[in-house]
């Protein structure tokens, strides 16, 4: 009798597993399938037209605004395409990824901003991951060497925005450097393993080193804007330019923190940069103003919350960086960043953030921020909430592989 139990234990345990492991893979199945009919969408739009788009958010007026090359979100698109590729192994997917690289290949000697980082290695370096084609090995090398020519030694960072023109001139501001910009950083290590030029990593490491020291509170929520002084290196103010006050912790950007850290520790393997996107992780998910859902809302210290805009780019790019900072800890806390990044992926896959098919002007996501104060892309989708979602779910994936 005692023999037959321990068979049907076995067999229920068996069968549990199973149904487990069909769940994980229907949802990132799932997810996959109606990214390829929604995207698939705006390609069918493109080929009536007969021309190649790079979609970046919907107008007020309800069409969609479409990036031009030097847009800061112009890679965010063909990375997406990239990710397609990678979760299904469909080979249409490499070869729209391709034809929209090609539209922004100019972008590799763009020197206007520190955003080339984010233009060229979400889709270059996405397509260069993949198909180690030569071509984006140098253009992946070439933007970097855009990219450093804003590094200022005297500060030590990397200058953002230029300050003497456009709205940042009317800050006063002479070498703004915001906290988004560690997102770059990847661009920077990427181009020195493949060339060999240790200058790129050692101004990637001395900007996070700067910016560990000047740009974090004593409870690791971030600035979004240090301006330097240009001459002596100083700090002249901390400000910021998309969030709801100069002491408020904007949500992107702590997102942005905890991504540009994790990246740096990876590449680095020095403790700090694990410490410092432990202690941002915590601030975030132990934040008694974070949602239930994981979905933060636009600025974690606005004084209408909770009735104010979520953020689900904010969320996106919170779980990515999670899924992949859970790999270097260990324990409960190894557990506890996953099951953050699962729950973030699964908010966001619900209909309270996922579009219908055919909806949303066939983005992925709705309700992110761009910036309330300048009134620009508010509730509206963003191609890089669509961009760090589908990194998510590739990186759930490869996580559940192991």
């Amino acid at each position: 009798m005692m023999k037959n139990w321990c068979i049907v234990a076995i067999a229920l345990f068996s069968l549990i597993s199973c149904s487990q492991q069909k769940a994980k893979k229907d949802f990132i199945g799932e997810n996959v399938e109606f990214a390829a009919k929604q995207i698939g969408l705006e390609f069918k739009k493109m080929d009536s037209l007969n021309v190649i788009l790079n979609p970046r958010t919907i107008l007020p007026n309800g069409e969609t605004r479409y990036n031009k090359p030097m847009l800061w979100t112009s890679g965010f698109f063909p990375g997406s395409l990239w990710y397609m590729y990678d979760l299904t192994g469909d080979k249409i997917w490499k070869d729209r990824a391709m034809k929209v690289n090609k539209t922004i290949e100019e972008v590799q000697y763009n020197t206007q901003h520190h955003d080339v980082g984010f233009m060229i290695y979400c889709s270059f370096g996405n397509g260069y991951r993949l198909t180690k084609t030569a071509e984006y090995k140098q253009i992946i090398i070439n933007a970097a060497k855009s990219l450093s020519t804003r590094y200022r030694p005297k500060v030590g960072c990397i200058q953002s925005w230029d300050a003497n023109k456009g709205w940042q001139a009317k800050r006063g501001w002479q070498c703004p450097v915001i906290i988004d910009n560690m997102m770059n950083l990847e661009l920077l290590f990427e181009a020195s393993k493949l060339s060999g030029d240790d200058s790129f990593r050692d101004i990637a490491i001395k900007h996070a080193d700067t910016s560990l020291d000047h740009h974090f509170r004593p409870d690791y929520s971030s600035y979004h804007v240090v301006d330097y002084d240009s001459i002596t290196g100083q700090v002249r103010s901390r400000v910021t330019a998309q969030g709801y006050a100069d002491e408020s912790a904007w949500a992107r950007g702590q997102g942005w923190a905890l991504y540009g850290y994790t990246v740096c520790y990876r590449e680095t393997k020095d403790k700090r940069y694990l410490d410092q996107a432990n202690h941002v992780a915590k601030f975030l998910l132990s934040h008694p103003r974070m949602p239930k859902d994981l979905v933060p809302y636009w600025d974690f210290d606005c004084d209408d919350v909770p009735n104010t805009y979520r953020d689900a780019s904010a969320a996106a790019v919170i779980a990515s960086g999670l899924y992949e900072l859970s790999t270097y800890n260990e324990g409960n806390q190894a557990v506890e960043f996953k099951d953050a990044a699962d729950k973030i992926v699964k908010s966001l896959a619900s209909p309270n953030y996922r579009a219908k098919l055919g909806e949303n002007n066939n983005f992925l996501l709705m309700h992110s921020v761009g910036s309330i104060p300048h009134n620009a892309e508010i509730d509206v989708p963003l191609n890089y909430a669509d961009y760090y979602f589908l990194e998510a779910l590739v990186r759930k994936r490869n996580l559940e592989k192991k």
